[in-house]
């Protein structure tokens, strides 16, 4: 008698991995990760070094390492608006109804 294969468990992820994870303030995480991400990638696509990165956004070096490589503790979620402003771009905070109404409501970042 053979034995049957048991399907693994598989839970849907609410959209936000530290929400999945039952960490604290976990829109708060998402939100910064996204605007990391987003900073990251305007460095990049733009060529600029970490030390004209840090010389744009007024820190220093190592604090735009850390930002490279998402350690954002020492970050808050208005500091990285700033950074994106600092580097010559517009951020839009839009208010609306929420999409979902079984969902509670969330924070979404959209780089554009």
């Amino acid at each position: 008698m053979a034995s049957a294969k048991r399907k693994p468990d598989v839970i849907r992820s609410s959209g936000n991995v530290f929400t999945d994870l039952g960490l604290s303030r976990a829109e708060e995480k998402q939100t910064k990760v996204r605007l990391a991400v987003a900073i990251n990638q305007i460095l990049q696509s733009q060529g600029i070094s970490q030390i004209e990165a840090a010389r744009r956004l007024k820190v220093n070096q190592p604090k735009v390492s850390a930002l490279s490589r998402y350690r954002l503790a020492g970050f808050s979620v208005e500091r990285l608006m700033n950074f994106i402003t600092a580097l010559d771009l517009d951020v839009e905070i839009v208010i609306r109804r929420k999409t979902h109404p079984r969902r509670p409501a969330r924070i979404h970042v959209t780089a554009a």
